[in-house]
């Protein structure tokens, strides 16, 4: 259906506040939300999930309306615990109006970090005794109007219902269109790291378009994929894979590369990091300013610096680069810095990938297996001599 329409339909529910994480099934709403609302005010993209519902609870408690979260079915894990203990009836009893985009639905083919959570997302939105509506390509007026009439009730008496977003659930609206600030493109950022790696040393990449771009940049440089664990789901959480890995390895090196939505989503990791002080991880942030691999809405206004923050965090060697020969000069100077200190290395990009960008041909078990036989070899031959 028409987002305007369904917009039209929530106003009927009272809705006038709007908050969440994109997903690129909700493209629609999120760029008319955008273009309608801007960043602040009735709209608010939030760091991550459970921060939303927070918002969400925040503007009902004021003023006795409920808001509007929307949020990619991954990310449901974020939002338990507010709902449970912050929203639910046994609790406070807090109306919420969600809206989910589902990923990995039953029947279509999708990423593999969708397959479990869109096989169970109905039945957790049903465990959390959150009333589901779905819409699809099909949902006409008559239909959603009835979905309306059933989700009143609910929300009159603190309950919160969900609206299951299929793909093309949810067309038409306003387009937003990003802004690039920075000249250079992540996969020329990508590129140049690769090349400054040694032979023995590791990536940690987070999810979406940058475990994308490094494995065909590995295929184009003829490096083979046995030393990057390409995370494809689990958003945020880059950092503290990597940070476990390279305690558990103190004589290996390990990258590191993070986007800026990631990091923010889990902003304390790096403070952790700067705790541990393991002088074997480079943190390299890569930051464009959006949540490009769900649509492209900016990331706190697509101007959040995190070198700053690494510093006042506790990092004492903290690099940043805004183009092609600031970051040549900044790779240097970390290869003189890593190993002696954790380094920080924040990459100011532009927006935007290749239209023609493929998937990892590997599965995500290929890949660990790949990567732990390469971690035990390693190990081997350092016995050995």
């Amino acid at each position: 259906m028409d987002v305007r329409d369904f917009l039209s339909g929530l106003a009927r529910l009272r809705v006038d506040f709007f908050t969440g994480v994109p997903d690129s099934l909700l493209r629609p709403l999120n760029d008319t939300l955008l273009c309608d609302f801007g960043l602040t005010g009735a709209h608010v993209v939030a760091a991550d999930e459970g921060g939303a519902v927070g918002l969400a609870a925040g503007h009902f408690i004021a003023t006795g309306r409920p808001a509007m979260v929307y949020l990619q079915n991954s990310g449901l894990g974020n939002a338990v615990n507010p709902i449970c203990s912050l929203l639910h009836g046994r609790v406070y009893g807090i109306p919420c109006v969600f809206v989910v985009g589902w990923r990995g639905e039953p029947g279509v083919a999708d990423e593999p970090q969708h397959a479990f959570q869109g096989a169970i997302t109905r039945e957790m939105l049903e465990l959390m005794e959150i009333t589901v509506f779905e819409l699809n390509a099909a949902t006409d007026a008559a239909a959603f109007s009835a979905m309306l009439a059933k989700a009143a009730p609910v929300l009159a008496v603190g309950g919160s219902v969900a609206f299951l977003v299929r793909k093309s659930g949810l067309t038409g609206g306003a387009k937003a269109k990003p802004e690039s600030r920075y000249p250079m493109a992540r996969e020329e950022a990508l590129r140049m790291l690769l090349t400054a790696m040694g032979p023995r040393e590791y990536v940690v990449a987070t999810t979406g378009k940058t475990s994308r771009e490094i494995y065909e940049l590995r295929e184009e440089l003829g490096q083979g994929h046995s030393h990057d664990f390409l995370t494809v789901g689990s958003m945020g959480h880059a950092n503290m894979i990597a940070l476990g890995m390279a305690k558990a390895r103190p004589k290996d090196v390990f990258w590191c590369l993070d986007g800026d939505g990631a990091a923010l989503m889990h902003l304390g990791g790096l403070a952790i990091e700067a705790q541990q002080g393991c002088r074997n991880l480079i943190h390299v942030l890569l930051n464009n300013g959006a949540h490009e691999s769900v649509g492209g809405m900016p990331v706190a206004g697509g101007g959040l610096r995190f070198a700053p923050l690494a510093r006042a965090l506790g990092y004492e060697a903290v690099f940043t680069a805004c183009d092609r020969e600031e970051l040549a000069a900044a790779l240097a100077d970390v290869c003189v810095a890593a190993g002696t200190q954790p380094c920080f290395l924040e990459i100011m990009l532009a927006q935007g990938s290749r239209a023609d960008l493929g998937r990892p041909a590997q599965t995500p078990r290929e890949n660990l297996r790949a990567l732990s036989d390469a971690l035990q070899g390693e190990a081997q031959a350092r016995c050995r001599r």
